[in-house]
């Protein structure tokens, strides 16, 4: 099998020839090894978006700017009731991809009005001619996965608000929060229909979501049930979606268990989070598990590595719903050695 086709026939509760083994895009530097893993069957993961989003009515400006050596973003969005501001910072290693968001659009409850009227100006629109081309251009190494959005709930307090302001919203405007969660919803609507009718295959839909954080009593409310809607929709069209849930999940494992999503990405067993990769794998006995090795493990010895890759293969062989992903940055002086790991494990389990 071609690296893509072993991916999808995991998706598809398809038995492989063996279990996928994946990388994102941006975590594969090329070199000689990289073109070794891929030869070996190594996957990339292309994250690409089957719709773009236009605002008829909203102006946007970015302002990038140096202090102290360090590089900030300043994103301005003009509306008819004000403007919306956010700012960010790069990190100070330019092959790092991660931002840092220093401020957030939100800061006082003036500003409902205005976030408001940014949701509702979105305007959804199908953009399949460009997966078609990357698609083409690709081949048969590269996966290419489609997004349908973060969980309006999880971009309100993570993206519009910050944890901390959102805590003290919900405590004292709970409504307004509520009627942007409703309208956030609705327009999902339109993206569960884009996706549905496009050519990409499988899509991932919200995830980072912590149990510490967004809590059990909220996930169940606004979280699971768009999970139903989204499956009401893709389901009927042959697709395939799933959250990417990196972080502690005991807290709401068996609502998972229940939810009619097809795969868990970026399930990162412990000891990076609180379940073993055996307990997952017993109560989402549906589910596919699109794991990302956990990251500790990147700095354990080469036998712990080979051993666990083992463990984990050794409890799916019966049913294949395992993918061995890699979704987080590796340290430099180790991706080399541990990829390579990983490939020979998977090797010597041919099915």
């Amino acid at each position: 099998m071609e690296p893509k086709e072993r991916v999808e026939s995991v998706l598809k509760k398809k038995k492989p020839d063996k279990i996928p083994f994946t990388i994102y895009e941006n975590k594969l530097p090329q070199c000689q090894v990289e073109r070794i893993l891929r030869n070996k069957g190594l996957c990339i993961v292309k994250r690409i978006s089957v719709y773009k989003t236009v605002y008829p009515n909203l102006n946007f400006k970015n302002i990038t700017y140096t202090e102290n050596g360090i590089t900030y973003t300043k994103s301005i969005i003009y509306t008819p009731f004000g403007e919306l501001e956010t700012t960010y910072r790069k990190t100070d290693q330019t092959e790092d991809f991660t931002t840092w968001k220093i401020t957030h659009l939100f800061k006082t409850p003036d500003d409902y009005k205005k976030i408001l009227f940014m949701i509702k100006d979105a305007n959804h629109i199908p953009d399949y001619e460009r997966f078609l081309k990357v698609e083409k251009e690709c081949g048969s190494d590269i996966f290419i996965r489609g997004s349908i959005s973060s969980t309006p709930l999880h971009q309100i307090m993570v993206d519009f608000m910050g944890i901390e302001k959102f805590a003290e919203e919900w405590a004292e405007r709970r409504d307004e929060i509520e009627n942007l969660y409703k309208v956030m919803a609705e327009k999902l609507r339109d993206i569960y229909r884009i996706c549905a009718n496009s050519p990409c295959f499988s899509f991932n839909f919200g995830g980072n979501e912590t149990g510490n954080v967004m809590g059990r009593e909220r996930f169940e409310k606004y979280v699971i049930p768009l999970y139903y809607e989204a499956s009401d929709v893709l389901h009927k069209k042959g697709k395939v979606f799933g959250p990417h849930l990196d972080g502690n999940n005991r807290v709401w494992a068996d609502l998972i268990a229940k939810a009619p999503i097809d795969y868990v990405e970026a399930f990162s067993p412990s000891p990076d989070t609180d379940m073993e990769f055996q307990d997952a794998y017993n109560l989402w006995k549906d589910k596919i598990l699109w794991i990302n090795f956990p990251s500790s493990l990147h700095l354990a010895s080469e036998e712990k590595i080979k051993e666990t890759v083992r463990k984990y293969i050794e409890i799916a062989k019966n049913d294949y719903r395992l993918i061995i992903g890699v979704t987080e940055d590796i340290p430099k002086e180790r991706w080399q050695k541990n990829l390579l790991l990983i490939s020979e494990v998977i090797d010597s389990f041919i099915f």
